[in-house]
């Protein structure tokens, strides 16, 4: 079973090569000998070398008290987080898993061989706990691609404890600087070992800055395209917001290929679209769930506990946690899938060789804000007619199609870029009023659906009547709201 841990590390070289003494630095009292540790690392990546350029690394490592399988992802600078597996002869299923949305069908080869020497020491506080371990490794790299090629070097590498003080680090910077010591120039092991023995396979310029609409559009696209495939393993290791961040991703893309589809070849776009719908609610079976889970749960809290009658309180945390865990288990399923496969395929292809129509040569800011004008009046006329209807399901259903269109709206908007700020910023905040109203149409829902079981059981429903109020009222507030707002913004929307 695959395990997680934050690491947070900093690496060094040094001419003379050599660990300078760290003892009394900061709350740094004593540097421990721990030894040398003989450890051999085997890389594996795509021929094509693409965890290489995510800066992903995945390794079979022994030697050392971490002996297993290695999956790193980057976080920020010197922060990785580090997906652990026991050893086995081929790459465990949980991590192969984590890298699919990158590696699709290619095969994961082996493609660096890391022996190192490691001389270890820890630094420890004043009474003996662990602060930060610094090394000395001794690298030996082969290439296990191509040609046989090998390089030698030495780096320094400082790891801060669990739970330790990033603080320390730089002040452990300043003392290794100050003894000659510079920052690595290849931010990991691997990466060096590629540029000495023969380089990357990542050099590239990259697309083209936008000029034309069409490259505006394409550019958006993109950046959606790669929140899906960055977000996949997150959303497999059930990491806060993940599902929701994807989900919205999804939901841009369609949106563009929707909006301005006067730039595009419907012919391609529309069944990418169908799937980017498709998978828009495979996401949103676990999305709604959470967002169900976290409204009630916040709701029950605020209650004094002279109104929670009977085991509320157990009854919905059991639901909850059933629910997330057949929604979770189903969406990994529906990450596995071919359908999904393909539909990061099929947008990579869509990129690589865009359908663009003539239209799309024009200049960006014409061009694309027809379609923002068009969308704009599309959420004008849905916002007012659910406004006229009085309270009820038919207004609760007319929201929730203005609540569409405003978020293509604001897609739109971000697409155009500069000149749409405003606008994004009011669809925004049109969008959150939206999205809250119908969270409690969907909250008053399952209150419903949970007084019916509590009914069932002989339990009392007091609370569940209680709280479904509270909603009925956060929601006529809310609808108040949006008819406030939508005077402001409602004009601006018309033209």
């Amino acid at each position: 079973m695959a395990d997680a841990k934050r690491e947070i590390e900093r690496k060094y070289e040094s001419d003379d090569g050599g660990l300078p003494d760290l003892t009394g630095v900061g709350p740094v009292a004593a540097v421990l000998d721990k030894g040398l540790v003989a450890l051999d690392a085997t890389y594996y990546d795509t021929a094509d070398e693409r965890l290489t350029a995510a800066s992903l690394t995945l390794r079979r490592r022994t030697g050392g008290p971490d002996a297993g399988w290695h999956l790193k992802f980057p976080v920020a600078p010197g922060v990785r987080d580090e997906i652990r597996a026991p050893l086995s002869d081929t790459v465990p299923e949980e991590l192969a898993a984590l890298v699919r949305s990158r590696v699709r069908d290619a095969e994961l080869i082996p493609l660096v061989r890391l022996r190192s020497a490691r001389d270890v020491r820890h630094l420890v506080d004043a009474e003996g706990a662990l602060l930060a371990e610094a090394s000395l490794d001794t690298v030996t790299a082969e290439r296990l691609t191509g040609k046989d090629r090998a390089a030698q070097w030495t780096e320094i590498e400082v790891e801060l404890a669990d739970g330790g003080d990033p603080a320390l680090l730089d002040r452990l910077e300043k003392r290794l600087r100050k003894a000659g010591v510079r920052p690595a120039g290849s931010p990991s092991k691997l990466a060096r070992a590629l540029e000495l023995t023969g380089g990357s396979r990542r050099a590239g310029t990259g697309p083209r800055p936008p000029v034309t609409a069409g490259d505006h559009v394409l550019a958006y696209l993109r950046a959606q395209r790669d929140v899906l495939v960055e977000l996949d393993p997150a959303v497999r290791r059930d990491l806060p917001d993940a599902v929701h961040r994807m989900r919205v991703a999804t939901r841009r893309a369609r949106s563009t290929l929707r909006t301005f589809r006067g730039l595009l070849d419907r012919a391609v776009t529309d069944p990418v679209g169908a799937e980017l719908k498709w998978l828009a609610g495979e996401l949103g079976i676990d999305r709604d769930q959470e967002v169900l889970a976290d409204r009630l749960t916040t709701a029950l809290r605020s209650l004094p506990p002279a109104l929670v009658a009977g085991p509320v309180p157990d009854r919905l945390t059991a639901w909850a946690r059933a629910r997330h865990g057949s929604a979770h288990a189903h969406l990994t399923g529906v990450l596995d899938s071919r359908r999904y496969l393909t539909l990061l395929d099929t947008l990579d292809a869509l990129l690589a060789d865009p359908p663009l129509r003539t239209a799309a040569g024009r200049k960006p800011r014409k061009a694309l804000a027809k379609a923002v004008r068009k969308a704009e009046r599309k959420l004008t006329d849905a916002v007012e007619r659910a406004l006229r209807l009085p309270p009820g399901e038919e207004r609760d259903l007319a929201l929730h199609a203005a609540r569409k269109k405003a978020k293509r709206t604001r897609y739109a908007a971000e697409a155009l870029g500069g000149p749409a700020r405003s606008l994004t910023r009011s669809m925004k905040s049109l969008t959150t009023l939206l999205g809250d109203h119908q969270d409690s149409v969907m909250a008053r829902r399952t209150l419903r659906e949970l007084a019916a079981v509590a009914h069932a059981a002989g339990e009392s429903t007091f609370t569940h009547g209680l709280l479904y109020g509270r909603e009925e009222a956060r929601a006529a507030a809310t609808e108040a709201e949006l008819a406030a707002r939508w005077k402001e913004i409602g004009s601006g929307a018309a033209g």
